[in-house]
Parts: C-alpha cells; sequence; structure tokens
C-alpha cells in the first residue's frame, strides 16, 4: 500500500497508545513505525511534552511522527518543527488562575483518599493540572485512587464543583487520565491541535479511551472533522487501527 498523505491517525496517549503513564510496550511502538509507513501519524496529548517523551520512548518523539501536540495542542510540532505555543497566564490573568488554585486546594484539604502525596496543582503553559491523590504518588497509590476514584466518583464531584464556581468564567474542566483534571480556557481542548492538520489532509481518524461526555478526548472524538473511535487500551486500539486500515485498502 503507497503512503496515504492525505489521512492521518491521530492518537491519545495515556489508555490508548500506553497504559496510564507507563512507557510503550515494544510491540505497540513497532506496530506504530509499521503504521507510519502507510499513513500520516500524530499524538494529541494533555501532558507537557516531557512527560510525553518519557513514555514515547525518548527526546527524539517529535521526530518519529508527524505531528506531535503537547497539551491538548497547545504546544504543536509538525515534522520536527514547532509550528504553535500558547500561554494560560497571559490568557486568563494571575486574578483568575490564583482563585482556581485557591479554591482546588481548599476543596482537596476536605478529602479523605487511600493516600495524598505531593504535587495536588501542577502549573503547565496551557493548563493547569489538578491531582487530588498528588501527581508524586506511587503507582501502587495511583491505582488505589483509580479505583477508590471509579467507586465514589471524586474527580466527577469535584469538576462539578469547579464548573458551578466557575461558571461564566470562560474555562473548562476535563477529566484526563487515572488521577486528575484538566484545567484550562474554552476552546482549549483537544480539538485545538485539528487546526494544525484540517488544511493538509482529508481524513483525520481519531483513536482515545475518555471519549465520554466529560473526558478530556470527548471534544476531539465527537468534532465533526474528525472520524471519532473509542478505545479501552492500547491492546485494543492495535486491533480497531488493523480494521480502519483494512477498510481503507478496500
Amino acid at each position: 500500500m503507497e503512503r496515504d498523505t492525505k489521512t492521518v491517525f491521530l492518537f491519545d496517549v495515556d489508555g490508548t497508545l500506553t497504559a496510564s503513564r507507563k512507557v510503550i510496550e515494544p510491540e505497540m511502538a513497532r506496530f506504530m513505525e509499521d503504521l507510519k509507513s502507510q499513513v500520516k501519524v500524530a499524538l494529541v496529548g494533555g501532558s507537557d511534552l516531557v512527560k510525553i517523551a518519557e513514555q514515547l520512548g525518548g527526546d527524539d518523539v517529535i521526530h518519529k511522527f508527524d505531528y506531535v501536540f503537547a497539551e491538548n495542542g497547545l504546544v504543536a510540532y509538525k515534522e520536527g518543527q514547532q509550528i504553535g505555543q500558547q500561554n494560560i497566564l497571559k490568557h486568563m490573568g494571575e486574578e483568575v488562575l490564583q482563585k482556581v488554585i485557591n479554591f482546588s486546594l481548599h476543596y482537596m484539604s476536605q478529602l479523605t483518599l487511600p493516600a495524598k502525596r505531593g504535587t495536588f496543582i501542577e502549573f503547565r503553559s496551557s493548563m493547569i493540572n489538578i491531582c487530588p491523590v498528588g501527581r508524586s504518588c506511587s503507582q501502587a497509590e495511583r491505582d488505589a485512587f483509580a479505583a477508590y476514584d471509579q467507586e465514589h466518583q471524586v474527580r466527577e464531584k469535584f469538576k462539578l464543583a469547579l464548573e458551578k464556581e466557575f461558571q461564566g468564567a470562560g474555562l473548562q474542566f476535563a477529566i484526563g487520565g487515572q488521577i486528575s483534571i484538566d484545567v484550562f480556557p474554552e476552546g482549549w481542548n483537544k480539538t485545538y491541535c485539528l487546526r494544525f492538520m484540517e488544511n493538509d489532509v482529508d481524513t483525520i481518524h481519531f483513536f482515545g479511551d475518555k471519549t465520554e461526555k466529560g473526558g478530556n478526548d470527548y471534544e476531539i472524538f465527537a468534532d465533526p472533522r474528525t472520524v471519532g473511535h473509542s478505545v479501552t487500551s492500547p491492546e485494543d486500539t492495535r486491533k480497531q487501527v488493523t480494521e480502519v486500515l483494512n477498510s481503507l485498502k478496500h
């Protein structure tokens, strides 16, 4: 099959190409390399570029894929060159961001969880990442929180409280990964990355695992500019990608 340069396969990272915050498995890395020989391949993650590089096999990640979009596409790379950068502080201002941070820290101080560690607020260039368990938790603590959250809906309740408190402030809140909530200006969700590709290609197939309403893949999954595919694991991603590729060949 000659490489189809008018079709791009766009992937979420956590839960789609890798287990949450884990490094990509060798088999999956080979699969992605082979895929790039057939269609254009892009990544879009909520994490910063450093974390995406850690998971996808090193600092050369921006050269391994046609497009790499960190922080929902607010930090954008095409063919190894940076083509976009946004800044939440400049956009929203210190006063609004401090109100969000203060509210979040107070809310989390009232929670009793299986564990609490460090780094409850991570300030990224294009978003604030809020983490009730603390991003410095161990993998076992992360998994314990994820199970507790599934049962008690900790993040869902937190998200609703944030939406109520900051209604009309121009902010969006999305549950991301296993342990956190992303906060960013309205419109700065993963659909932001589409502007960098939509004029280059005819079809964008998006694969993500948090595609339910409120998940950080929902808007891009449902966007009319993409063909959305909801996956449950890296293994399921491989299966669905193979099915789409086979359909393109016929």
